[in-house]
């Protein structure tokens, strides 16, 4: 139970695990804010705390402007995400400042938000998708010259630089390069980054996630490869399968996955996928089922490594006692797919 005082460290705090269990709706103001937003914190007697937006909407709060509760978590702003998808069906595009007021965007606002949800600017993530689909291109065995001037570069020794900049060899020398492309992909519980190799899905976490560069820092050492923004086969699949997920429409997940790690995490994930939808398993119920009863703590680690969640789903393991455990993307988000997926589970 969740008491008023509880509620309020919170937002203090502003503990995003809390994110998804209140709504914080200030009397004086006449405003309500989601529990991790930034703005000045008013004093406990003017603050009530309410289920959720729509009770919020009800009794005559409106949304802050800092926060923006009525938007999902990390959302990409519509403007933006029309960008990403012209970017996608053309990666050769090279958009300036004034194409983008030309757009309806404003330079300072698009360089903020790729700065903050990529860390690199807008103008590198083009960059990036053109060179990464010239990569593809090469590797397929078109001629570089070619490649080049068709990525929209002047001269084949400024394209040369560029790509070896990102790719560490020149791009005579890329043949047995790896590469493995990362995207944003958006869902009901907050934004998330994917990362795809040749072989399938290596990476699926939601964008706050702390450990988040950690695991990708573990991706490109397990596959000595470079990660960089672009397309990827099976991205594609993966965002239909995600919205067919989320709809209530599927229970299981087919496309490719490629998961490094040593010969007893593989087997932990592997059994991981076969806890059924809608149900769930203890961490010992889950080293029994593995036939190592005496690891219960070596599988919950190995659980905790897990670097592509909900197709590879660690949130089905809760503790022997029945609560909730530890879950990178939040407790909250944990909750909402345990009690979204029992709800949506087909009856026999």
């Amino acid at each position: 139970m969740l008491t008023k005082e509880r509620m309020y460290k919170a937002i203090v705090e502003k503990d995003a695990e809390f994110e998804g269990h209140f709504i914080t709706a200030v009397k004086t103001t006449g405003i309500f804010c989601r529990p991790t937003c930034t703005a000045r914190k008013p004093k406990i007697e003017n603050v009530e705390f309410l289920s959720d937006t729509a009770e919020a909407i009800r009794k005559g709060y409106r949304p802050c402007k800092v926060c923006q509760p009525l938007d999902l978590p990390g959302e990409t702003p519509a403007p933006i995400k029309a960008i990403i998808e012209e970017l996608h069906g053309n990666p050769s595009l090279k958009l300036k400042d004034w194409d983008l007021v030309q757009r309806g965007i404003e330079p300072n606002t698009i360089r903020r938000w790729f700065l903050k949800n990529h860390g690199i600017t807008f103008h590198a993530y083009q960059r990036m998708f053109r060179l990464n689909a010239a990569f593809k291109r090469i590797q397929n065995g078109e001629p570089v010259t070619s490649v080049a001037y068709e990525a929209g570069y002047e001269s084949l020794s400024g394209f040369g630089d560029s790509f070896k900049s990102v790719f560490g060899v020149s791009p005579n020398n890329s043949k047995n390069k790896q590469v493995v492309n990362i995207t944003r992909i958006e869902t009901p519980l907050g934004s998330m980054f994917a990362c795809a190799s040749e072989q399938g899905i290596c990476l699926l976490e939601f964008t706050d996630r702390k450990m988040l560069e950690t695991e990708l820092k573990a991706i490109a050492r397990l596959l000595n490869a470079n990660i960089i923004q672009g397309a990827n086969v099976h991205f594609d699949q993966l965002r239909s399968e995600l919205e067919e997920y989320f709809s209530g429409k599927r229970t299981q997940f087919t496309v490719p996955l490629h998961a490094p790690g040593t010969a007893f995490q593989q087997s932990v994930w592997d059994e991981l996928i076969t806890i059924p939808f809608g149900t769930t398993r203890s961490y010992k119920q889950q080293a029994i089922h593995l036939n190592r009863p005496e690891a219960i703590r070596a599988v919950a680690g190995a659980n905790g490594m897990n670097r592509i969640s909900i197709l590879i789903p660690c949130h089905r393991v809760i503790g022997e006692d029945g609560h909730l455990t530890g879950y990178g993307g939040g407790i909250y988000r944990k909750k909402w797919l345990l009690d979204f997926e029992k709800a949506n589970q087909q009856q026999p």
